[in-house]
C-alpha cells in the first residue's frame, strides 16, 4: 500500500541468494530428518495447556514470523488499489487470507489425526515421508523460475 511492490520489484535480484540459501536449508532439515533414529512417541503424553494461552502463543508467532510479514508485504500491495478505499480492501483481502488459511491448516490437522495411528507405528516412514517432502520443496525451490 505504501510503495512495498516498487521497493520490492527493485530488490527482486538480490533476493535470489536468499532463494539458494532457503534450497540449501529445506535440503539439510530433508537429509537430517530422513537420516535421523526412529523415535517412538506413541507413549507421549499431551501436555494439558488452556485454550487462552494456545491462542496467545499462535498470535505472538504470527506477529514475530518474518516469513509471515514479508509475505503480506509482498503479495497485498499487488491487490490493493490506492485510494480512500484502500483500508477496505486490506480488511477483505487480511480476511479472505485468514479464512483460507484456518480451513487449510485445519484439515491438514485432520488429515494428521487420521494417519496418527498410521504414522506413531511406522516411525521410520514418518521420518522418510517428512525428510522426503523437504527435499522435495527445495528441489521445487530451486526449480522456480522468476517470470
Amino acid at each position: 500500500m505504501l510503495g512495498a511492490t516498487a521497493v520490492l520489484a527493485f530488490l527482486a535480484a538480490s533476493f535470489d541468494w536468499l532463494r539458494w540459501l532457503g534450497v540449501a536449508y529445506l535440503v539439510w532439515l530433508g537429509v537430517t530428518i530422513w537420516r535421523a533414529p526412529a523415535v517412538d512417541l506413541a507413549g507421549t503424553k499431551p501436555q494439558a495447556r488452556s485454550a487462552r494461552l494456545i491462542f496467545a502463543r499462535g498470535f505472538l508467532v504470527g506477529l514475530t514470523n518474518p516469513k509471515t510479514l514479508l509475505f503480506y508485504g509482498a503479495f497485498f500491495p499487488q491487490f490493493i488499489t490506492p485510494g480512500p478505499t484502500a483500508a477496505d480492501q486490506l480488511l477483505l483481502l487480511a480476511v479472505t487470507f485468514l479464512v483460507v488459511a484456518v480451513v487449510l491448516d485445519s484439515a491438514w490437522a485432520l488429515l494428521a489425526g487420521r494417519l496418527r495411528a498410521l504414522l506413531v507405528t511406522h516411525v521410520r516412514l514418518r521420518n522418510r515421508l517428512t525428510g522426503g517432502l523437504l527435499m522435495g520443496a527445495g528441489v521445487g525451490l530451486a526449480l522456480a523460475r522468476r517470470p
